[in-house]
């Protein structure tokens, strides 16, 4: 059974941290590209930062880039967000995704989204 389970939101004043995690389990974790994406109310669902799984290369959204870090962890099946310098226009549900194009079996999944707020 494949979970994605997503932790670590909550409310923030502006200015401040966040650290979101993702626990993933029931595939193959380290053989596919690890993201996060948001939504925020009333918006299309939006990347906000991948990173691969062999180089561990990472790319950005440009409104994140230089205060969103995504890091993994393929022993703990595990992908971090680090997310500092938080904006109000930071505040959505943080969903989790985990994808393999290039192999057969593909696969796409999801996590169940964690909520971060920031306001003051």
């Amino acid at each position: 059974q494949v979970q994605l389970v997503e932790s670590g939101g909550g409310l923030v004043q502006p200015g401040g941290s966040l650290r979101l995690s993702c626990a993933s389990s029931g595939f193959t974790f380290n053989s596919g590209a690890m993201s996060w994406y948001r939504q925020a109310p009333g918006k299309e669902r939006e990347l906000v930062a991948t990173i691969t799984s062999l180089t561990g290369s990472t790319t950005y959204a440009d409104s994140v880039k230089g205060r969103f870090t995504i890091s993994r962890d393929n022993a703990k099946n595990t992908v971090l967000l680090q997310m500092n310098s938080l904006k109000p226009e930071d505040t959505a549900v943080y969903y989790c995704n985990a994808r393999r194009k290039n192999v057969i079996p593909t696969y796409d999944y999801w996590g169940q989204g964690t909520q971060v707020t920031v306001s003051s």
